[in-house]
């Protein structure tokens, strides 16, 4: 089996960035920059404060590595862990294992926010950018390519590439009897990270790294490449995983897991 390495990531405003392009000095504190920041794209938008990909500083890159006969979840961030060393440690994964990776919306978003902000922080990706260049395999199955594999962006794929048949993961993870979201979503990371909930958003990340993970093994049943067996052999293996982590956030998954 190749390493299949399901991904999610969570950010905050950029405010450093937001400084920079608006000429905001150390006068105004960050909940200041990043409330006006929020007020200018209301105002842009119509309505939302979602701030662009380009403005969007990473606080957290959760895992979920398949390779071998293991399973793992982990996260790439400590909580005083600086941004340059999270986005280097996603890419130095890419660049020693070359696995396929799996998303939920990764090609909309976690992705562009991974390019700028590894261009940002000068961070070298050589395999993760190969388009044939290095690796002729790498010219008809690459990272970037939205209709490659190398990178399966579950929820693109599923709605076959039409965003009005695009579906939340939460919902989509339920349905499917999944757990789904635990007590957080993306739009109240923010306020967390201002809380100083730093772990409670790493938790909430590897959750959803959960999710995705089962639902990219759902789709591997349908698409034909489990057996119903295989499946629910690679099903116990995650419960098997999550059962022997002494977390809350893991205790929460599990109660909250039907199928």
């Amino acid at each position: 089996m190749n390493p299949v390495l399901t991904f999610d990531l969570e950010t905050i405003p950029d405010i450093a960035g937001i400084r920079r392009l608006h000429g905001i000095g150390p006068e105004s504190d960050d909940r200041e920059v990043a409330d006006m920041a929020m007020l200018m794209r209301r105002q842009q938008t119509g309505g939302s404060d979602f701030m662009p990909l380009h403005l969007q500083r990473i606080v957290t890159i959760s895992c979920a590595l398949r390779e071998g006969d293991r399973f793992r979840i982990f996260s790439l961030s400590e909580p005083d862990m600086d941004e340059a060393e999270i986005v280097r440690r996603f890419f130095d994964g890419i660049e020693k294992y070359t696995p396929q990776i799996v998303s939920w919306n990764g090609g909309g978003f976690d992705l562009p926010v991974l390019h700028y902000r590894a261009m940002l922080h000068g961070v070298a990706a050589p395999r993760y950018w190969d388009q044939g260049e290095d690796d002729r395999d790498f010219k008809w199955n690459n990272y970037i390519s939205r209709y490659h594999n190398r990178h399966l962006d579950l929820m693109d794929l599923l709605a076959l590439y039409q965003p009005r048949a695009y579906v939340g993961l939460d919902d989509f993870a339920k349905l499917l009897g999944f757990p789904g979201k635990l007590g957080m979503d993306g739009g109240k990371v923010w306020d967390a990270y201002q809380a100083g909930q730093a772990t409670d958003i790493r938790d909430y990340c590897e959750t959803d790294v959960a999710n995705t993970y089962l639902v990219f093994l759902r789709f591997q049943l349908m698409r034909g490449a489990l057996t119903r067996e295989q499946y629910e052999r690679e099903i116990a293996l995650v419960r098997d995983t999550l059962t022997g982590i002494d977390a809350p956030h893991w205790q929460q998954f599990l109660g909250a897991w039907s199928a």
